[in-house]
């Protein structure tokens, strides 16, 4: 059978029950992958219409889906698309193929699950509630990237460039081949896998619970908590931008807060990167959904999240360091406000006061 037996909820996000006895499908997989392709010819050759060959070639890949368990072929695409993403990236010379993706194929791994279990005929009001946050975030997600010119041809994560001069070339390509293709790739999938413990359960307790309402909507307060993050930056460069091209202050800002070149006002007053901070709480909460659901306290399920969480301290790390050099004020922001973390003075950021020379001061200097 695809889907593992489970007898409690526990067992559904436990290693040896629910993983385990899986890992041998996906040894077999590409085997069973070949096999469907055979017959789907075979079965394309032997039609009469164009209508009938499509559908007689699609039954063999079906039959693979639907006898695959959803853990595995999900896992699989993720690999497949890494090699995808290594290709193209070393063909184009971009590598920000996954950035592309990002906001895409977690929503479309959890919809994976959701269609799983529709075919099984099992209950997906749980999967459902997780698809509605899922496909709020990346819309999200794909607009601020979209208006940021991330879908723009040659568009590429500065990153990149900084890192590659940082960098022999061998030693960028074998970062490309691991993290940036396969390990990114595999990782959007592992952050959305929760979703399995959810589909587990759902045959064993079927119905929408108010702790699956009460996590979709923390899920989508979240959502709505980063968008508010990303609006507010994104108003804030779209003003330093303007001020910068025709050399007029616009309303609402003054000289000072533009030349300071980072938005420090609003929830930026209190983390300095609290779309980050969010974007890390609502995977890793998709993962707390699934250990509240299945009565564990941790599990297997929560690796993605953890890896999410310290690829965005490495990430935030570099990203800050970039910063630091452009702007002379960020070192005091970062002394004031947490990194993620929101900071607890209520009165957020403040301004440094410039140093005053006291006359007693610059008597002693002239002395000297």
């Amino acid at each position: 059978m695809a889907l593992p037996i489970v007898h409690s909820l526990p067992e559904c996000a436990s290693y040896d029950r629910v993983i385990e006895p899986c890992i041998e499908q996906l040894y077999s997989l590409p085997y069973e992958f070949i096999n469907a392709a055979r017959a789907s010819l075979s079965h394309a050759l032997s039609a009469d219409s164009v209508n009938e060959i499509a559908f007689e070639a699609a039954q063999p890949f079906a039959r693979l889906y639907t006898h695959t368990n959803p853990l595995v072929s999900g896992f699989a695409v993720s690999l497949v698309l890494g090699a995808v993403f290594l290709v193209v990236s070393e063909i184009n010379r971009n590598y920000s193929q996954v950035d592309r993706c990002w906001s895409l194929l977690p929503t479309l791994y959890i919809a994976h699950f959701n269609l799983w279990a529709r075919l099984q005929g099992i209950s997906t009001e749980k999967l459902d509630a997780a698809l509605l946050f899922s496909v709020a975030w990346s819309a999200r997600l794909t607009f601020n990237y979209a208006r940021k010119g991330g879908y723009s041809v040659g568009s590429e994560d500065y990153r990149w460039e900084i890192v590659q001069r940082a960098i022999p070339k061998w030693m960028f390509h074998i970062l490309n081949l691991t993290f940036i293709s396969f390990i990114q790739s595999v990782l959007l999938y592992a952050i959305a896998a929760p979703a399995y413990t959810l589909l587990l359960a759902s045959t064993i307790e079927p119905h929408l619970t108010a702790v699956d309402i009460a996590f979709t909507v923390i899920q989508l307060s979240l959502v709505l908590f980063e968008w508010f993050a990303d609006q507010q930056q994104w108003v804030f460069q779209t003003a330093k931008y303007e001020y910068q091209k025709t050399a007029k202050v616009p309303t609402g800002y003054t000289q000072a807060a533009l030349d300071r070149g980072f938005v420090t006002t609003g929830l930026w007053a209190y983390s300095r990167h609290p779309n980050f901070a969010a974007e890390q709480t609502i995977w890793f909460t998709l993962f707390q959904w699934s250990c509240v659901v299945t009565s564990t306290p941790y599990s297997w399920f929560g690796a993605g999240a953890g890896v999410l969480i310290m690829l965005f301290q490495g990430s935030t790390w570099l990203t800050e360091l970039i910063t630091t050099g452009k702007y002379p004020e960020y070192k005091a922001y970062q002394k004031q406000v947490n990194m993620f973390v929101p900071t607890t003075s209520f009165s957020g950021y403040k301004v440094p006061l410039p140093k005053v020379i006291r006359t007693s001061e610059l008597a002693e200097k002239k002395k000297v």
